[in-house]
């Protein structure tokens, strides 16, 4: 992503004209959203910005609320990832907050827990932030009416939601509260995957990174092949269906190996 970096930050430094300001870095799981919103927040604050990071990933529901949704709903909401299973009203009054003076606690999702990090241990920034960075694999994605009646695309599909509840629920849910959450940021960068193969060996290149740091004591887990296919199949309808029709102000088209095309208006 070198040759995105400086064209992204001349953007954001002529945008930014008020606190509480907002990027959006939408794109699918091992795109490089979280690298680049890191990345980006030293470089500004090196330059005397205050600049806050927020992540669609942190405002993860814990495991008794979608158990609840599990039993009502569909048991495929039993595991986090598609929309229905964030609290996009926390990450409103979130990002409002962080356009006023006060301390703001910024939510942080323990994935290895698989359970919302507590109050008193999540980090707290001093607000106003003059620039916010939210970044996340469904930002932007638009609701798909037909999607329940539509043929599945992949086993979970077929095996466990036959008959288009679960996917009819996932699209009610992201037609509802996460379009005012989706339309917060004054400005949304869509990283595009080639294709969804891609996506898949991004993602299994982080699960194999990850395995690798366990076996050196980092604490935590990581996902089998078997495992990682399911979870990876929660996502991919919406995910196919944003690279097909990319959201956001601008786009860049990534290479299999992550290297970064123009930014390109939409």
């Amino acid at each position: 992503m070198a040759g995105l970096g400086p064209a992204l930050f001349d953007l954001v430094r002529a945008r930014a004209d008020r606190p509480g300001w907002t990027l959006g870095l939408s794109g699918a799981q091992g795109s490089g959203k979280s690298t680049l919103a890191a990345k980006l927040a030293s470089i500004l604050e090196a330059e005397g910005r205050r600049c806050a990071i927020l992540s669609l990933d942190d405002l993860y529901l814990g495991p008794e609320a979608r158990a609840d949704l599990a039993r009502r709903v569909h048991p495929l909401f039993a595991v986090r990832g598609p929309p229905g299973t964030h609290d996009p009203a926390l990450g409103l009054s979130v990002l409002d907050a962080l356009s006023r003076p006060g301390p703001v606690h910024l939510p942080r999702f323990d994935k290895g827990r698989d359970a919302p990090v507590p109050d008193v241990d999540q980090p707290v920034f001093p607000g106003p932030a003059d620039i916010v960075i939210f970044e996340g694999w469904c930002l932007g994605a638009r609701p798909d009416p037909s999607a329940a009646t539509s043929a599945p695309i992949n086993a979970l599909e077929r095996e466990h939601d036959a008959d288009g509840t679960w996917r009819g629920a996932v699209e009610t849910a992201l037609a509802g509260p996460y379009q005012d959450l989706f339309a917060a940021p004054d400005l949304t960068v869509f990283l595009r995957a080639p294709d969804f193969p891609t996506v898949r060996r991004w993602r299994g290149e982080q699960e194999a990174e990850l395995a690798r740091a366990l076996a050196d004591g980092r604490p935590g887990r990581s996902m089998g092949a078997a495992e990682l296919e399911a979870f990876l199949a929660r996502y991919e309808r919406i995910t196919r269906r944003l690279i097909a029709d990319p959201p956001g102000d601008f786009v860049v088209d990534l290479a299999p190996d992550r290297t970064s095309g123009p930014l390109q208006p939409r």
